[in-house]
């Protein structure tokens, strides 16, 4: 008698699925998945606490105090520019909570109590803002790689004002108006060249202009690929050879008013800048600089387009 075979087919079973750990949702976290191996030992660990902690604040429904590099937390804290706070950090100078760091992106909070650079705490200092009437002849500049005189020639340490940085610049050959400032926000906001406030130059020019002239600089003419133009353009006073214009820019290209008229074939002979917004210069002797007041400070922010 034969026997009846049956085949039967197994299926196999389908592979088991790794485990993963869910993601963190938190920016904080992101940030550290961006950074990965890159990220040094110290700011490892700093950086998992901060995504602990702002998952700590997330359940009890308060948000999170934004944080940002050491490097600049130093910044904003008016001890040096950001870039000097990258070369202290990475020279190990920057200790937080007695840990030295070495990467000036490691997050803190910029109100965290435990920062010391060269084993002194750095707190944040009061900003400062200032206005100098640049000489003709100085570089606008903190330091000078081909050795050249600097604007900082014209700050004493009677009484010391610490870090401040230019806000805008003036090339060599130009004198005037020149803001400083330990603020870096504020900085910004007044040098945007899209939104900062209006700046008015008094230009000495080696030709006669007439209302035609004055028309063309005000259409404008490209040069180099930029369009450039000024917002206002009138005559203070002429000569028999050369004339004084008054000429206003309501946006900031570099070395904006020179380029447009060389552009015209017109050589300028001097160039001061005497307000911005509306700062004005006013009767400050050349080569000596003084605070602004609160009025001042609060225009400037307010003129900001």
């Amino acid at each position: 008698m034969a026997t009846a075979r049956v085949a039967v087919r197994v299926q196999p079973s389908p592979p088991r699925r790794k485990w993963r750990r869910p993601r963190p949702s938190s920016d904080l976290a992101g940030r550290y998945r961006a950074d990965g191996p890159l990220a040094r030992a110290v700011c490892f660990g700093a950086r998992c606490l901060a995504v602990r902690q702002s998952r700590r604040m997330s359940r009890k429904g308060k948000p999170a105090a934004p944080r940002h590099g050491i490097a600049r937390v130093l910044s904003k804290r008016g001890l040096c520019s950001r870039s000097e706070a990258e070369r202290l950090v990475r020279a190990g100078r920057v200790r937080i909570d007695g840990r030295v760091v070495s990467d000036p992106e490691c997050p803190l909070d910029l109100d965290h109590p435990g920062v010391e650079v060269d084993g002194e705490p750095v707190f944040a200092a009061a900003h400062r803002y200032l206005m100098l009437n640049k000489p003709r002849g100085l570089v606008t500049t903190v330091r000078d790689e081909r050795g050249r005189e600097t604007v900082y020639r014209c700050f004493d340490d009677d009484p010391p004002l610490g870090w401040i940085s230019p806000v805008g610049r003036l090339d060599k050959a130009s004198e005037g108006l020149l803001l400083f400032s330990s603020d870096p926000a504020w900085a910004a906001q007044i040098t945007d060249p899209r939104s900062g406030p209006a700046k008015t130059y008094h230009v000495q020019v080696d030709t006669l202009p007439d209302a035609a002239l004055l028309q063309r600089l005000q259409a404008g003419t490209e040069d180099n690929g930029e369009w450039l133009s000024v917002a206002a353009a009138r005559v203070l006073r002429q000569g028999q050879r050369n004339a004084w214009l008054e000429l206003s820019l309501d946006e900031g290209r570099n070395r904006q008013i020179r380029r447009l008229l060389a552009a015209l074939d017109i050589n300028v002979l001097r160039l001061v800048r005497v307000s911005i917004g509306s700062v004005g210069l006013g009767d400050l002797p050349k080569g000596q600089w003084r605070p602004l007041t609160a009025a001042e400070i609060q225009a400037l922010s307010g003129e900001a387009r």
